[in-house]
This record gives C-alpha cells, structure tokens and sequence, in this order.
C-alpha cells in the first residue's frame, strides 16, 4: 500500500512539473510573438502617436496660439 502511495504521489508531481512547464512555455510564446502583447502595445503607441501628430497638426504646432500675450 505504502509503495502505490509513493507511486501515486510521483505521478502527481510529475504532472504537476509538466502543467507549470507547459504553462511558462505557452506564455513565453504569447509575450514573444508579433501578434501577441508586443503587437498591442507596439499598436497602441503607434495609434497615440498618429493621432498627437494629427491634432498637432490641426492647432497649428504651437499648443499656446490660443492665448495671445
């Protein structure tokens, strides 16, 4: 009896080991691919910097032109 709970207690362990591992690997694959959290922040920044380049471009370049001296 006391052998088969060992046995048991191993085979758990080792599953245990295999779902952390395949879990770091699956994140490793989402953080490194180009679609993937890279992607959308590399998106985000690009859509913030078109859109300040847009409205830049609309108020003339000088943010203080609306309040002469």
């Amino acid at each position: 009896m006391k052998v088969m709970r060992y046995l048991e207690q191993k085979g758990q362990g080792m599953v245990e080991y295999a779902l952390i591992l395949a879990f770091v690997v699956g994140i490793a694959a989402v953080l490194t691919s180009s679609t993937g959290i890279k992607g959308a922040i590399e998106n985000t920044f690009n859509k913030v910097t078109t859109t300040l380049n847009t409205a830049n471009g609309t108020q003339g370049g000088d943010a203080d032109s609306s309040n002469p001296k």
